[in-house]
């Protein structure tokens, strides 16, 4: 007799993700930076405030990216390289009908 064990698997339908290029990434850059900027970086003088600033870094980071993420569910149909141009065009062809309207060719 063979017993074969069967694990539960976790399999991730999701991600959390800023689309390159987007509206999104922009703002996330610049309140990153902004942030960065007003750092009190000047007091780094020992290792415990070196660590503090690291992980005030760290933070901003995370707010930030928290603040701007989009959920996108994963499908076998995902694209990765999908985006805002290609929606677009898409819906420009739809309306259309015509393979004019895909002005990314």
């Amino acid at each position: 007799m063979i017993i074969i064990p069967i694990v539960k698997k976790h399999t991730v339908t999701h991600k959390r993700t800023i689309a390159k290029n987007s509206d999104e990434e922009v703002e996330f850059i610049n309140e990153v930076i902004t942030s960065f900027a007003k750092m009190d970086v000047l007091n780094i003088v020992n290792i415990s405030k070196l660590e503090e600033a690291v992980l005030n870094f760290a933070n901003i980071v995370n707010r930030s990216w928290t603040k701007y993420l989009k959920l996108v569910n994963i499908t076998k149909y995902s694209k990765s390289w999908w985006n805002n141009k290609c929606n677009q065009d898409l819906a420009n062809y739809r309306f259309s009908k015509s393979i004019e309207s895909w002005k990314s060719f």
